[in-house]
């Protein structure tokens, strides 16, 4: 029986909020292994707020390729994190960190977990681009983890009166998502880039909390607490 192949976009706010967030990964290892026998992982890590942190020290910079060197920062800092959960699968990172989707098609050719980061640069985009181009290219479903449960009609951690959406369609995120103007290192629950693609595509995209139970999940076709794109 062929394997089915899930792409999970794991924000770097969940490898490292500030430490390593040992407790959650745990769980997210065993999760993962738990459901090797009918699946196979590509797993694409953020930057989080290392790469913010070094993307803010070039913006008081006056350099005429500043946001490319913050996007190159941005992807540095998301294979930094890929590095370090091979290891914490005990993986010898899957001897490199691969920069192509081809590197990666290979690499899950022989295991069960790949991990990766943002592949190569691309303008106005972030490691979610990156996971809604691997989705497309596996034809699978995409399952986003991050900072807060799920979509909400704003940022839940300054507005009080933020509503959570537990289903939207691909063209009403878009539009929710193109509300602002990319930044290198911004946070939202899926990039502008993302949002293009997953519709253009019509890829069943998945956004969840904290909470790996979540994964299992979805994709044993049961209730999950988190927000459905699609249709």
């Amino acid at each position: 029986m062929k394997k089915q192949v899930v792409v999970l976009s794991l924000g770097g706010s969940m490898i490292i909020p500030k430490d390593i967030n040992v407790r959650f990964l745990q769980e997210f290892k065993k999760v993962l292994l738990q459901n090797t026998k009918k699946f196979k992982f590509v797993v694409v890590c953020g930057g989080g707020s290392t790469a913010r942190k070094y993307i803010s020290g070039l913006e008081k910079q006056d350099l005429p390729k500043k946001t490319f060197f913050q996007g190159l920062l941005g992807i540095a800092s998301t294979r930094l994190n890929a590095r370090f959960m091979t290891y914490f699968f005990n993986e010898d990172a899957n001897k490199g960190i691969p920069h192509d989707m081809k590197e990666v098609k290979n690499l899950l050719a022989k295991y069960d977990v790949v991990f990766c980061g943002a592949l190569r640069y691309a303008k106005k985009e972030t490691s979610d681009g990156t996971s809604a181009k691997l989705a497309n290219f596996f034809k699978s479903e995409f399952i986003n983890m991050t900072n807060v449960k799920g979509i909400f009609t704003k940022n839940p951690a300054k507005f009080k009166d933020a509503k959570f959406i537990p289903e939207i369609s691909w063209k009403n995120f878009h539009k929710l998502a193109t509300k602002e103007t990319f930044k290198p290192g911004q946070h939202f629950v899926l990039d502008q880039s993302a949002a293009k693609i997953i519709k253009k595509y019509k890829i069943p995209t998945y956004i969840i909390g904290n909470y790996p139970k979540q994964i299992e999940n979805i994709i044993l076709g049961k209730e999950f607490v988190g927000s459905k794109i699609e249709g």
